[in-house]
């Protein structure tokens, strides 16, 4: 970036330090003259110095990604990919932290443009990443080092052409095996340590300075760049069957698909051209071997530099001896970029195109476009984390996106989802307690600019799938009458007794039950009702024991989200669904089974997560009892201040109902001193003698936070709380039960107004 100080008769370069180097953009302020905004493609940068500092917006997502690879570390697996002029970058595909992931979660493994990453099946520990022009490394990710690994001609042998995004392919038959490929496909089985070449030049081998450009030839004069271009004749694919070792399949830039079935000995060449409808200059984007049948493979292409935007995907079943065309439905101008294929049901394809991701159920017949948030942009490339059923994508603009357990797809034909409704089966869930490097959930206390991307919904996680919306009396009737309104015809009177119905429904709901392994009823969780495809996470939570009413703030209510209960026991459950239609309960599908898995132990080994489990439970009981004596407290004072009014306007004589609702007063109170503490010491801070409750919370505090279990410090303090809760029951319900009303049917023989809580007396 360059700036003039006379109008343009001199220029002198300006100040980028800490900044991306490679502009595109550059906005003023008319009122501040040392304000700038860049644009590059390292993202937005602004100065408020003239360019003596900068300041980066780190929180948009706009990454291009080129390709995409998944580990297979664990819990959760790493998201890696090479991006446009920002290096190659990875990443958690979720974290433990209630803030989500942030961009401190996210390193680089190699500078400049990045392009393909592999990674080593089994060894999380190793990875490939390399920059333009086949320039390849093997990353150690437990010392951070880089080992350049390119492979080298011999001498006499002609100079590798590498494409400035070359293919990089681990072996299914050994995740020490690695394939590469400039005009010539290599390979090593130690790690890219020696390479040995498995083919001749497999391109047309042209010399691109005599092709056409814009329909001529140009002059050697003319402003070539062979820098910032890609090398032409190239191998941009590979491919090797999962089923038979030394089937390799190998794609380049100038329309070839070339094969050999003996490991690269020798080679069979099909020109993409005589492909059915596929252009002669289309170049090859994908080719992926059938990971169930061994004379299967799929090709994807694309004609954009001639200016032909089909999609071109065909598959083979015949070794790439002939082909047909699988595009289907895919739209007109939809450049096929990449094609996956899940590994348990062969028929089920997922394909990356330049405006979004779509899968076909049926090998290619029916074509559905995914949609979830994900946002019209090219999807360069897709992987599938086979062990989590994930499907990522890497946007070639805004970052990656991930199809958390997409296995519910497997599961769709026509008769599935023409049923009222489906429930899919469910991965299972992990047990943990979520941790908080900020303090807090979401962006916490750290301002807008701090970015932050969502993890999935802790816990399980239940798929389902309604032909139609379930409706009300009132949507029902109301969707009748839409055609006839919209054509200004007359709508019936549905009538009064109709009208009346429709006031007293409730709204229909979609009940989710969870239940253990014993058939007892664990959760309910409430669905959604509208048509198609749903989704809803059990936290793996029993239900909020609070009393209804209270207003008492649960320390676990910082996320707005309301009360949580604690949590269940690992182990096996099963989810069933119904809906709720008018008072009446159906069963629509289930149960599906699933499990509950503890993630990790942790530094130390603390109770079986089973008698965690257990104790958390008698927690949630006896904050259920105590929080309930607390609201009932609450509501009896209150109680007893109408009362009090009522009094005044009753017919007895000063002092006769008078002292003993006095007395019921002050008993309330000294219930409430055992079971709270003295409010007049707790209004300046003085804790006094540790009260029920105080007990009760120190057994939750100690538990609500981890799995470890309870200490004998927690155990005793909810021992003590029973004891002690015991007395305050007794005293609080003998005033509920007994004097309360005992002075209520005094009063109502008095003639004292009506209160709350009473029966309607009876006429005279």
């Amino acid at each position: 970036m360059q700036v003039s100080d006379d109008g343009g008769k001199t220029f002198r370069r300006m100040e980028e330090k800490d900044k991306h180097s490679d502009n595109h953009s550059l906005a003023f302020r008319q009122d501040d003259p040392d304000y700038l905004l860049v644009g590059t493609d390292g993202g937005i940068y602004e100065s408020f110095d003239l360019a003596k500092t900068w300041r980066f917006v780190a929180n948009l997502p706009v990454t291009q990604f080129y390709k995409v690879a998944l580990d297979d570390a664990e819990p959760f697996y790493t998201v890696y990919g090479g991006t446009q002029d920002n290096s190659t970058q990875g990443g958690p595909a979720r974290t433990d932290s209630v803030n989500g992931i942030t961009n401190a979660d996210w390193f680089i493994t190699l500078f400049a443009d990045g392009h393909q990453p592999a990674t080593e099946p089994g060894n999380p520990s190793i990875m490939y990443s390399e920059w333009q022009q086949g320039n390849l490394v093997r990353v150690d990710r437990t010392t951070g080092e880089r080992v350049y690994i390119q492979p080298q001609p011999e001498p006499g042998d002609p100079p590798d052409r590498f494409n400035w995004d070359a293919p990089i392919l681990v072996s299914p038959h050994s995740p020490r095996r690695l394939y590469y490929a400039s005009q010539r496909v290599w390979r090593s089985d130690d790690r890219g340590d020696s390479w040995r070449a498995v083919s001749g030049d497999l391109t047309r081998n042209q010399d691109r300075m005599t092709l056409p450009l814009m329909g001529r030839q140009w002059s050697w004069d003319s402003p070539w760049d062979m820098v910032a271009m890609s090398s032409f004749n190239t191998v941009t694919s590979l491919a090797e069957s999962p089923k038979v070792e030394g089937l390799l399949y190998a794609g380049t830039d100038d329309g070839l698909i070339q094969v050999s079935e003996d490991g690269g000995k020798t080679w069979r060449k099909t020109e993409v051209g005589s492909l059915p409808g596929v252009p002669a200059s289309a170049f090859v984007n994908d080719l992926k071997a059938d990971l169930f049948d061994a004379d299967t493979v799929y090709a994807a292409l694309d004609d954009h530099k001639s200016g032909d935007f089909r999609p071109f995907l065909l598959k083979s079943t015949d070794r790439g001896r002939t082909w047909r065309s699988i595009a289907g439905d895919l739209p007109a101008r939809h450049i096929v970029w990449r094609v996956v294929q899940d590994h348990v049901k062969p028929d089920l394809l997922f394909a990356g195109t330049e405006f979004g991701i779509f899968f076909t159920a049926n090998g290619g017949g029916r074509w559905v476009k995914l949609g979830g948030g994900v946002p019209t942009i090219s999807f360069r490339d897709l992987a599938v984390q086979r062990r989590e059923n994930d499907l990522v994508g890497a946007s070639f603009g805004r970052g990656f996106y991930v199809l958390d357990d997409y296995s519910a797809l497997r599961e769709v034909t026509d008769d599935v989802l023409a049923k009222e409704a489906a429930l899919f089966p469910a991965r299972k869930a992990w047990w943990y307690v979520e941790r908080e490097p900020l303090g807090e959930s979401g962006k916490a206390s750290q301002g807008a600019s701090y970015f932050t991307a969502p993890n999935p919904p802790f816990g399980a996680v239940f798929t389902y799938h309604l032909a139609e919306e379930i409706r009300s009396r009132a949507k029902a009737r109301q969707e009748k009458e839409k055609p006839l309104v919209e054509a200004g015809k007359d709508a019936p009177y549905p009538g009064w007794a109709e009208a009346e119905a429709e006031r007293r429904e409730p709204k229909p709901v979609v009940v989710l039950t969870v239940k253990d392994a014993a058939g007892n009823v664990v959760r309910r969780i409430e669905g959604q009702t509208g048509k198609g495809f749903h989704r809803v996470a059990w936290d793996l939570r029993l239900p909020p024991t609070q009393a209804i009413g209270s207003r008492q703030r649960s320390d676990d209510d910082d996320d707005g989200e309301g009360p949580r209960g604690v949590l269940a026991a690992p182990g096996a459950y099963a989810v069933s669904l119904a809906k709720q239609v008018d008072g009446k309960t159906t069963e629509l599908a289930g149960p599906v089974r699933f499990e509950v898995v503890r993630m990790r132990p942790g530094a130390l080994p603390g109770a079986d997560p089973k008698e965690t489990a257990a104790f958390l439970a008698r927690v949630a009981e006896v904050s259920r009892a105590t929080g309930a004596a607390t609201q009932a407290l609450t509501q009896a004072l209150t109680r007893v201040e109408t009362l009090g009014i009522a009094v005044g306007r009753s017919r007895s004589a000063p002092d006769a109902l008078d002292a003993e609702l006095h007395a019921i007063r002050q008993e309330l109170h000294a219930i409430d001193e055992a079971l709270v503490g003295n409010r007049a010491r707790a209004s300046v801070e003085d804790d006094g003698v540790v009260t029920v409750a105080r007990r009760v919370q120190v057994a939750q505090a100690g538990t609500a936070w981890s799995t470890y279990g309870p200490t004998p410090t927690h155990r005793r303090s909810l021992e003590i709380a029973e004891q002690e809760f015991a007395a305050v029951r007794e005293r609080l319900n003998a005033v509920l039960e007994q004097r309360l009303p005992a002075l209520e049917r005094k009063l109502e023989q008095a003639g004292a107004p009506w209160t709350p809580g009473r029966p309607v007396p009876p006429l005279p």
